[in-house]
């Protein structure tokens, strides 16, 4: 697909060993997610990687979508996910900007530790909302290196030409709270482990 997708390729493999960073803060965010799946929701995960959150809440929900641009990734979380075995997750190889859905389609949609390596964080927002029911909700998890990392402006294109690291996007929380604002999202819950981690956030479609 492009430069990231064929990084995110070559590390797949290593990157499906690794252990998770702060497994406290994983199972708090699973547990706050669950309180807003039911049985009867159709839910789409964007950048779902290997496939470990969409396999641990398909128990809870009728059916996940899950897309990456990874071909590698996705053949581990179908590997997973057989294992398990899950058979309400369907995996995708695709761009959220380039997934086809009507309007109005989910329940809810995930978007864990993707929006900062998205170069149109923005649109991707606005996009989502289109997706969501009315009472809908956004689950994101996001790394905000505006706030702590303004460096890596200047190092990430570098690391990204060199095909050392994958796109990324540096902002701060701030604009990430008001792209949710702009795109008519209302916060409906907001929670980072400590200062200058990963921002939590459920954000919910107006009715």
């Amino acid at each position: 697909m492009d430069q990231s997708a064929r990084f995110w390729d070559r590390i797949a493999e290593r990157y499906s060993r690794q252990p998770i960073g702060d497994e406290a803060a994983y199972q708090k965010k699973l547990e706050i997610t669950r309180k807003y799946l039911r049985s009867d929701m159709k839910v789409l995960e964007i950048g779902c990687g290997t496939g470990s959150t969409a396999i641990a809440h398909a128990p809870f929900v009728k059916h996940i979508q899950a897309i990456d641009i990874s071909a590698k990734m996705l053949e581990i979380a179908r590997g997973r996910a057989s294992a398990v075995p899950v058979s309400n997750v369907t995996f995708e190889r695709s761009r959220i900007d380039q997934f086809s859905a009507p309007a109005q389609s989910f329940d809810a949609v995930l978007g864990l530790s993707i929006l900062h390596l998205l170069d149109n964080m923005e649109e991707v927002v606005a996009q989502v909302y289109r997706l969501l029911k009315p009472g809908g909700v956004f689950v994101t998890s996001t790394v905000c290196m505006g706030d702590t990392m303004k460096f890596l402006k200047v190092i990430a294109p570098i690391g990204r030409f060199l095909g050392l690291m994958p796109s990324v996007n540096v902002f701060t929380s701030k604009a990430l709270l008001d792209g949710f604002a702009a795109a008519g999202f209302e916060i409906d819950y907001q929670w980072q482990p400590g200062e200058g981690n990963t921002m939590f956030i459920v954000a919910k479609k107006a009715r």
